[in-house]
This record gives structure tokens, sequence and C-alpha cells, in this order.
């Protein structure tokens, strides 16, 4: 039997503050929408980053039971939920563009021993972000990122094999993806139970709802373009070997069981990896307590 919620607790804390970050790099400029949960007179512990079409709020049952005791920025990713940094497509390679504007983000916490989590795209791009900044991250957890295997991710760097990704079933399916909707009610109704959302509880698919859609006058359209959303699957020009091998504080990866898209990878020097029993990709949004427990250690326990 699943132990039943907290309401109290919930009810507590499950509305976290919005704030904007103003991000200025050579990707452009604009306001990073962040949410902050946690205690407001405490330092920040932990910076999380969502997954690719997701948004900060879709985490938001994941993250508020850790309130109580942590300060989480939780960012919109550009492209993604509120933020409005411009998302140029043309010509677009690799995921650098994610990697400073959460290093922007991070300058403007100017906490060292800062602590980055993330899932997928986000996993990477805070995994790219520390290997530049070293210095203000202390460790990293990373939930299912998106890392090819080396032989992949060198193809990937060479010229005309770094088009293969643009071609792949799942950026078609999202360029064919329904994009405004009547009203959250009827995304709600087309998404429970299917495709990706398979399997999520209700709440997490109704708060992804909150800022995965903005008001247009053609109707509800989704926060995260299909063609941004394609643009990141497309981008693979990145390394996220080499920044594994940059970064040489703890590094803890949560790998899906089935599904993954973590290349599988021995736990070594400062990396331990381990294997989510059960979950897929999606599995911080289907098994949090795994997560939540991860994050706890990384806070409490400094996983080494």
């Amino acid at each position: 039997m699943r132990p039943m919620p907290d309401h109290r607790l919930m009810a507590e804390y499950a509305a976290p503050r919005r704030l904007t970050v103003p991000i200025s790099n050579r990707y452009g400029e604009g306001d990073m929408a962040v949410l902050d949960f946690g205690p407001p007179d405490r330092p920040i512990d932990l910076v999380f980053a969502h997954a690719n079409g997701f948004n900060a709020y879709t985490y938001r049952s994941l993250l508020a039971p850790l309130a109580k005791h942590l300060r989480i920025w939780a960012p919109d990713l550009r492209g993604h939920g509120r933020t409005t940094l411009p998302t140029d497509i043309q010509n677009r390679r690799n995921w650098h563009d994610h990697r400073e504007d959460l290093i922007a983000l991070i300058e403007a916490i100017d906490r060292p021993g800062l602590l980055l989590a993330g899932h997928s795209i986000g996993g990477v791009s805070s995994l790219l972000a520390a290997s530049r900044v070293p210095e203000r991250v202390s460790s990293l957890l990373l939930l299912d990122p998106v890392i090819w295997p080396k032989t992949t991710v060198a193809a990937f760097q060479m010229p005309v094999f770094d088009k293969l990704p643009s071609h792949s079933p799942i950026v078609r399916s999202t360029l064919r993806r329904r994009s405004v909707f009547d009203s959250r009610d009827q995304a709600f109704e087309s998404w429970k139970g299917r495709g990706a959302f398979k399997g999520w509880p209700d709440e997490v698919l109704h708060d992804y709802l909150v800022d995965g859609l903005v008001e247009t006058p053609e109707g509800l359209r989704l926060a995260c373009s299909p063609e941004w959303e394609a643009s990141n699957y497309s981008a693979q020009s990145h390394n996220p070997w080499q920044a594994l091998r940059r970064f040489e504080g703890p590094v803890r990866i949560l790998r899906a069981e089935y599904g993954s898209l973590c290349a599988v990878m021995r736990g070594r020097g400062n990396v331990r990896v381990e294997t989510v029993k059960g979950g897929g990709h999606l599995f911080p949004m289907t098994h949090p307590q795994v997560v939540r427990k991860a994050l706890t250690d990384m806070v409490f326990c400094r996983v080494d």
C-alpha cells in the first residue's frame, strides 16, 4: 500500500513564490521565470531544472514536501513555461544556450557550494553548467540525463552527422503535436493516461498544465512550442562526457530501468550510477519518493 501524503504539509508548501531573474548572454536577453520553494530567509540550497517540453511547475508535488527544510529554485528553461528568453532554432546545434542560462542563474544566486539537480535535458544542462563554474557547484544529481554513448556523441560533433537527430521519429512526432486547446480541461482529457503522460498522477498533469499552456487569441497554446521542443531533440552536438571529466565534485546519476536515455556507464571516481527499479524516463513523475530521497541525501549527506 502506498503511504498517504501529508496534506497539511502539502497545503503549507504547495504554492511556491514566483520570481524572475534577468538573463543576458550571447544567446539573447530576457527573464527567466523561477519557482522559489522553501523559507525565504534561508540561503538557496538547490537548483532544479526540468525536462524538455515541461516546466518547473510540473515538479511542484515532487519538490514541495522538501520545502519545509530546503530552499529550492526551479527555473523554466529557455522556451518553456513563463521564461521569456528568445528561441532561435536557426543553425542551433547544441544545448549551450541552456548551459549559459543556468550559469547566469547560478551567478545571480552568488553562493558557493550550490547543489544542482535536473531531469533529462535539465540534468545535462546542469552538468554542462557545473563543468564551466565548478567553484560554485558542490555536487550534481542527474535524473536520467540524455547522455548518448561516447561514439555517438563523437559522431554528433562532425558535419553531416550532427544533422542525424533532426530526422529521428521523436522529432517528427513532436512537430505533428497539437499545440492549441480550448481549455485546460480539454488538454487534460486529451492527454490523461496517454503517451508520455501514461502513469502520471492527475495532480502532476494538472500542475504541468498550469504553466504548460498560455493564453493567446487563438486559444490556449503550448508554452513550449513543438518547434522548440523538437529543436532540443535535434541539437545534440554538446559533449556531456567531456563535462563529466571536467567536473570533479560528486555526481549521482539515477537511470531509468526502462526506456532510459542515459548510456550505460559504470560508476567511477566521483560518479555514482543507480537504476530506478520499475521506472521509465519520466520516473520523477511516477516515482517521486525515489527522487525526493536522493535530493535529501544530496543536501544533508553530501553524497561522496
